[in-house]
């Protein structure tokens, strides 16, 4: 046990009286800043960090535009060449096949029936009458009119596919998109004022050839109520259209005939 002498104890006494009679100093917090300043450093270390590992030593607003162009030149020089290696192959297969039918009954048959299948199912050229449309987009122009855009002066998907149901519809034979055959399985897409048909990207303007009837394709487009607002955004919008009659020739279709499903039409009693 400690013990005091009679000054001190009453000293210890004194400064603990006059320390209860003055108001206890409030606890400081610690300003944000001094909080958020360490956070703030170590986000913006994070994001150097993110930025120079994405870029990879390049410059992130560099101009990738002529790599994308490279890209896309590459990408259909390796279609064209897939495209001529897969024509190559057919014509192997077709004469291979050819020289089988010399000697086995069954192949021979089946071969007759094919070529005899061949002009309706569009894989022989034809030439003969018939009409060629050709749309195209408005030049660009300084002042749009009033109440248009942008998209009002560009060709159209709907575009395209009404002149080509209105030539179907006027009795059409064979047609050709862009010098493409089009068949019962073809699609008419646009990608922008761009056209995919078959796995091909085309720009404006877009030809399309009918062999027909001049007479009777050109009065369907003109009961085409599609084809007629196009003509009207012609006159408005300064697009492109035209008809021309004469002796044209639809090429025969050429990319792959491999069908996903297939049914077969129930005869009529």
């Amino acid at each position: 046990m400690e013990y005091t002498s009679g000054a001190a104890s009453w000293q210890k006494a004194l400064r603990r009286l006059v320390a209860g009679l003055l108001p206890r100093r409030p606890r400081q917090r610690r300003p944000f800043w001094s909080v958020g300043v360490p956070l703030i450093a170590l986000a913006a270390g994070l994001l150097f960090t993110t930025t120079a590992t994405t870029a990879g030593g390049t410059a992130l607003r560099e101009d990738r535009r002529p790599q994308l162009t490279e890209l896309i030149e590459d990408r259909r020089a390796q279609v064209a060449a897939n495209e001529q290696r897969a024509a190559t192959l057919r014509g192997e297969v077709e004469s291979r096949t050819a020289v089988l039918a010399n000697s086995d009954g069954p192949i021979r048959e089946q071969q007759q029936r094919a070529d005899a299948n061949r002009a309706e199912a569009g894989f022989t050229a034809l030439t003969g009458p018939g009409l060629t449309v050709e749309l195209n987009d408005a030049p660009q122009l300084s002042n749009l009119p009033e109440g248009a855009s942008n998209d009002d002066l560009v060709v159209h998907q709907g575009d395209v596919q009404a002149v080509v149901n209105a030539l179907w519809a006027g009795g059409a034979e064979a047609m050709s998109i862009m010098n493409v055959r089009v068949l019962a399985t073809s699609a008419v897409r646009c990608v922008g004022n761009t056209l995919l048909l078959h796995g091909r990207v085309y720009s404006p303007p877009f030809k399309i050839v009918a062999i027909g009837d001049p007479a009777a394709l050109r009065q369907a487009l003109a009961a085409s109520e599609g084809v007629r607002w196009f003509r009207d955004a012609v006159n408005n919008y300064q697009l492109g259209y035209s008809e021309t009659a004469g002796t044209v020739t639809v090429p025969a279709f050429e990319d792959s005939t491999t069908l996903r499903s297939a049914t077969v039409p129930a005869v009529p009693q």
